[in-house]
């Protein structure tokens, strides 16, 4: 058939059908069953998918380079988002959000420190595991899924534990601020992080087909599940406000920074399918994490949830212009 030849074409179907699947599973069902299949993810399901890929993944080259080409990502990110805040379109986001913020002593800038800290982490964290990891592994397969899981654990995670912690606490208000020995702890914590250290030191032991077998089974499963999960998520998000920032969000994280830091991987040595990894990692849509520092810090929510949203509709047709631009 067509579309097991095209991995393009294979891919979208998997995306929309699954996420299509959670989507309507997310209407019927309350919250917490996303939040039930999200845990099991996190803490089984997710460490099994990194053993298996991770025993077949090729580790050679500069494969250590994408954990820092994620932080140029979200330092780039930032960057972006920061100067967009201070001389962009402040004034009138100012006047669509909140009239009476310019009079607030608080803020530095026309808009308010919520917005600012949601506008940051939208375009600084992205989807790099439950999204960024399916998509590398359809498109690409096993054999590079490493460079998407380096960027992902020592990149994306370690960014929006220490440093999207950071920018959340100071743009918003918490009862009880996390500290900077609890998102250290929370990074050696993840199952994930440790799964890959057991993935690493078992390639070198054999295993048996049927094991194996089950083993890529269960990892591809988990992938599928991950999917779901992601719409029932999405099925959650009934907010299209503040399109304009939320534009100028995307665009800084889903076009502008891919752009320009994959053309410099060039001249860093790295091409092919290792360049393809990192610049769709880099596109990914904004994390769901970043709605969670919205609600645990009182950040602009609205915001947050709308760039997950139109992010995720958004990937549909990024994809194929990466795929163009830096396919081997």
């Amino acid at each position: 058939m067509l579309y097991l030849e095209n991995p393009l074409l294979k891919l979208y179907l998997n995306l929309i059908g699954w996420v299509a699947l959670g989507f309507f599973l997310g209407r019927l069902l309350p919250r917490s069953y996303s939040t039930y299949l999200a845990k099991f993810l996190f803490f089984f399901g997710t460490p099994l998918s990194i053993v298996a890929f991770i025993r077949r993944a090729n580790l050679s080259g500069a494969i250590w380079m994408a954990p820092l080409i994620a932080w140029a990502a979200i330092l780039a990110g930032g960057g972006l988002a920061w100067i967009l805040i201070n001389f962009g379109v402040g004034e009138e986001r100012l006047n669509t959000l909140n009239p009476i913020a310019q009079n607030s002593p608080e803020h530095t800038s026309a808009w308010s420190l919520p917005t600012q800290g949601s506008f940051l982490l939208a375009t600084m964290v992205g989807n790099t595991g439950f999204l960024g990891i399916p998509v590398t592994l359809s498109l690409l397969g096993s054999e590079h899924f490493a460079w998407a899981l380096f960027y992902d654990l020592l990149g994306t995670t370690m960014g929006i534990n220490i440093l999207g912690v950071a920018i959340a606490s100071h743009c918003g208000k918490s009862e009880r601020p996390q500290s900077w020995l609890a998102s250290l702890r929370a990074i050696f914590q993840n199952p994930a992080l440790w799964a890959f250290g057991v993935g690493f030191v078992s390639r070198s032991l054999p295993l048996s087909a049927q094991i194996a077998e089950l083993l890529t089974t269960g990892a591809w499963t988990v992938i599928t599940l991950a999917l779901i999960t992601i719409g029932m998520q999405l099925s959650k998000l009934n907010s299209l406000h503040n399109l304009k920032p939320v534009l100028a969000c995307l665009v800084i994280k889903m076009l502008l920074v891919p752009l320009v830091i994959g053309m410099g991987l060039t001249f860093l040595g790295i091409t092919g399918a290792p360049r393809l990894v990192l610049v769709l990692q880099m596109a990914m849509p904004p994390a769901f994490g970043t709605t969670l520092l919205a609600e645990a810090f009182n950040l602009d929510r609205e915001l947050a949830v709308t760039a997950i949203g139109i992010g995720c509709v958004s990937l549909l047709f990024t994809i194929p212009l990466w795929m163009r631009l830096f396919n081997f």
